[in-house]
């Protein structure tokens, strides 16, 4: 650990944030920087690198890991906040790069799977869970609990707007949305749409649209039902994927119906949802996340939690390193970044808006 890179992270994060948009990770912080619990560990961190993302990187600093910081082709960056992290010394690698001898790898979709820490993984995403079967080192899964839902069903559902605003798509009274995917995601996209007046339709394939979502819907689709999907994509105004899963929208539809259709197309999944049918000139950022576009896609007020319970899973396993398979946060983990979170921050109210 060195007390300058420590130093000058305070200095970025200071210099835009203010401590109440992200009291999760200064709590954790300034906890562990007593006890130091991650000391003489080498971690790499695969979160997206982005200027918020510096709040999680001080944290595991004064437990006194050694950082390495991971890039992949699957996710985007911030260039320059890359070039900073080389000014510092701190190192940055690529999933594709020799191996470095790791002792635990806080994940994102798998990006380094392919990789073999001494102890475990740590994973930001849902979608990236597959690609650590057969491995027989354990996976704390860090997007299974209520935490997650903070950044999930507000800051990303906020980004997607606030991503088509900076294009030009700001008004949203009496527009139609077509939205794939009723999960986490999908919940925060639908919230925000009927705030801002938006008539939404939800493509789901469970077999009955969660309560939570009914008030708020105009009208739910069936995955398998081909035909009132193509006819709500002509009448759409704005198509945007939520599901996870690659090429979920044109399993359900035909990709023509896309490509001739008059809806702005947009994903908000890290894979292709739209598929090879589907050219990527036809969807908004190439196919990529479209919050990906933005300085910080998700505002660190929302995703603060998220990112220290993506260190706390560093620290289960440094402790537990007997665990084995996927493990999922304690209710005792997860309460008391909440409970800083509630008290500690500016998000309370909007809080009490996720089912």
């Amino acid at each position: 650990m060195s007390l300058s890179q420590i130093l000058a992270l305070e200095a970025i994060l200071e210099g835009a944030y203010r401590r109440e948009e992200y009291p999760a990770t200064s709590y954790q912080a300034e906890l562990w920087s007593t006890g130091r619990p991650l000391e003489g560990l080498t971690i790499l961190d695969a979160t997206p690198v982005y200027r918020n993302t510096l709040a999680k990187y001080r944290g595991l600093l004064m437990a006194g890991a050694e950082l390495i910081v991971g890039l992949s082709d699957v996710m985007p960056c911030d260039v320059k906040i890359v070039n900073k992290l080389k000014e510092l010394d701190i190192p940055v690698v690529r999933a594709e790069d020799p191996e470095r001898a790791t002792d635990i790898i806080l994940d994102c979709a798998g990006s380094f799977a392919s990789w073999s820490p001494r102890i475990g993984y740590v994973e930001l995403t849902r979608s990236g869970v597959y690609k650590y079967e057969g491995k027989d080192k354990p996976v704390y899964l860090a997007d299974s609990g209520r935490i997650k839902k903070i950044e999930t069903c507000l800051g990303t559902g906020e980004s997607y707007y606030r991503s088509m605003k900076q294009l030009g798509y700001e008004d949203w009274a009496g527009k139609r949305i077509v939205i794939f995917g009723s999960g986490k995601v999908g919940t925060g996209l639908v919230m925000y749409a009927r705030r801002k007046g938006a008539v939404v339709t939800v493509v789901t394939a469970s077999p009955r649209l969660p309560e939570h979502l009914k008030p708020l819907v105009e009208n739910s689709i069936d995955f398998h039902d081909a035909e009132a999907i193509a006819a709500a994509v002509r009448e759409a105004d704005a198509v945007v994927t939520a599901t996870g899963i690659p090429g979920a929208a044109t399993k359900a539809c035909p990709p023509d119906v896309f490509t001739n259709c008059r809806a702005v197309l947009a994903n908000m999944g890290v894979e292709d949802e739209y598929g090879p049918g589907v050219s990527e000139d036809r969807v908004l950022e190439k196919k990529r996340p479209l919050n990906f576009m933005l300085e910080e896609p998700t505002q660190i007020r929302y995703i603060d939690a998220t990112m220290a319970l993506h260190n706390a899973g560093a620290l289960y396993l440094a402790v537990h390193p007997e665990s084995k398979g996927l493990i999922i946060p304690s209710e005792h983990t997860e309460h008391d970044l909440l409970h800083v979170t509630r008290r500690d921050g500016l998000i309370k109210e909007e809080m009490d808006m996720i089912p």
